[in-house]
C-alpha cells in the first residue's frame, strides 16, 4: 500500500474540468490497488491574483513543498485579455517560479503515436507509425531565466535576453537523458545551434564528455533548424532528444502535432528527488470552458507519469496508459479527436471520457 500527499493546482478555464477527471482516475487506482493519497488543493494563477493580488501566493508554495508530487492544470487567460493584470504575467509570476522554486530542472515530454488515431495527424501514416520520442528539456535556466535588459540606443528602444548555461546545469539534465535512453532504445540526440551560439558549444562539450560514460548509447548532434525539419519528415529516427529550455519549448510543441491532438500529451518536471510537477502541455482553452468538451486525456496521463516517477508505481501507471489506449481503440472520442469516419454514438464529453477510461481501468 502506497501513501502520499498530492498537491493539486486545478488551473484556469478547462483546468478544473480536466483535473476532476484526472482525480477520478487517481481514485480508481487507489481503489483498485489499495493505495491512499491525500489531495491538497492549492491556489494560483488568475483566481489567486483576484484574491491575493499575486499569481502564486506564498501559502501555496509552502503547502506544495509539503506534498510528494504536484498535479497542475493549465494556467492562463483569454488572448484578448493578455494585458489585463489578472493574466499578463502568469507565466513569469507563477509557472516559471514554480519550476525554479522546486529545482525542477528536467522536463519530460513524450510524443507517441496511437494506431487508432494515425489518421488525425497532418503527416502521412507511414511516416508516423510507431513514433515514440522523449524530449528531455532543461527547464530552469537558459534564456527564460537569463538577464533581461531594456535600454535606449540612438533614440530607440533595445531589449535583450541573455542565454546562459553553467556546466553543472547541462550535466544534470544530460545524465538524466542518457539514463532514460538506457531504458528505451539507447539513442540520444543533442539539439543546439553551436555554429552560432556559444552556449550551444558548451552543451556539445559537456554532453560529449558525459557520453564517454554511456558508450552503450548511440549519441548524435543536430542543429535545431535541421532537427525541426527532421521531426516532420522522419520523426521515427528519434528516441531521446536532449536540448535547452528555449529549443525544448519549441520542439516539444512541434512534436505534439504528430499524434494529431495536443490534448493527448502530459509532461513531467523533475528535480533531484522524487518530487515532481505533472501538467498537460496545452493551454487553458477559454473558448470551450464549462461546455464539457475538453479532452481530459492529457491530465489523466499526467497521473500515470506521477505514479511512475514520483511513486515508482510502474504497474499502476501502465494500467492507466493501457486504459486510455483501450478506450481510443474502442472508438471513443472527444470533440478534438472526432472525424466523419468515427461513430457519432461514441462522441464523448469531458466527464464521459473520464468515466469510460475509468471503466476500462477497473476491468483491466
Amino acid at each position: 500500500m502506497m501513501k502520499g500527499t498530492i498537491g493539486i493546482f486545478e488551473g484556469d478555464f478547462i483546468g478544473p474540468e480536466i483535473m476532476k477527471e484526472a482525480v477520478k482516475i487517481l481514485e480508481a487506482i487507489e481503489n483498485k490497488f489499495g493505495h491512499a493519497f491525500e489531495k491538497v488543493y492549492l491556489e494560483a494563477s488568475g483566481p489567486a491574483f483576484e484574491k491575493y493580488g499575486t499569481h502564486l501566493p506564498r501559502s501555496s508554495l509552502s503547502m506544495a513543498g509539503k506534498c510528494d508530487a504536484i498535479l497542475k492544470g493549465p494556467f492562463g487567460g483569454p488572448p484578448e485579455q493578455l494585458h489585463h493584470p489578472k493574466w499578463s504575467r502568469v507565466e513569469q509570476d507563477a509557472i516559471l517560479p514554480l519550476r525554479k522554486h522546486f529545482g525542477l530542472h528536467t522536463n519530460l515530454r513524450e510524443t507517441k503515436t496511437i494506431d487508432s488515431l494515425l489518421h488525425l495527424s497532418p503527416l502521412k501514416e507511414d511516416v508516423i507509425k510507431d513514433v515514440d520520442i522523449l524530449i528531455v528539456r532543461e527547464l530552469i535556466s537558459g534564456i527564460y531565466f537569463g538577464e533581461k535588459k531594456e535600454r535606449m540606443v540612438d533614440g530607440e528602444r533595445e531589449f535583450s535576453d541573455v542565454e546562459a548555461y553553467r556546466e553543472s546545469e547541462i550535466r544534470r539534465v544530460a545524465v538524466n537523458a542518457f539514463e532514460f535512453a538506457r531504458r528505451r532504445r539507447r539513442k540520444v540526440t543533442l539539439v543546439g545551434k553551436s555554429n552560432v551560439l556559444k552556449s550551444s558549444v558548451l552543451w556539445r562539450e559537456v554532453v560529449g564528455d558525459i557520453h564517454q560514460s554511456y558508450r552503450d548509447i548511440v549519441y548524435e548532434y543536430m542543429h535545431v533548424d535541421h532537427a525541426s525539419m527532421q521531426l516532420i519528415i522522419n520523426p521515427g529516427q528519434f528516441d531521446v532528444i536532449l536540448t535547452s529550455n528555449l529549443f525544448g519549448d519549441i520542439l516539444s510543441d512541434e512534436a505534439s502535432v504528430i499524434p494529431g491532438s495536443i490534448g493527448l500529451h502530459p509532461s513531467a518536471s523533475l528535480g533531484d528527488t522524487g518530487f515532481g510537477l505533472y501538467e498537460p502541455i496545452h493551454g487553458s482553452a477559454p473558448g470551450i470552458a464549462n461546455r464539457n468538451m475538453a479532452n481530459p486525456i492529457s491530465a489523466i496521463l499526467c497521473v500515470a507519469l506521477m505514479l511512475r516517477y514520483s511513486f515508482q508505481l510502474e504497474e499502476e501507471a501502465s494500467h492507466i496508459e493501457k486504459s486510455v489506449i483501450g478506450t481510443l481503440d474502442a472508438g471513443y472520442r472527444t470533440q478534438d479527436l472526432f472525424t466523419r469516419r468515427d461513430d457519432p454514438g461514441k462522441l464523448l464529453g469531458t466527464r464521459e471520457m473520464g468515466d469510460t477510461i475509468k471503466e476500462f481501468l477497473m476491468k483491466g
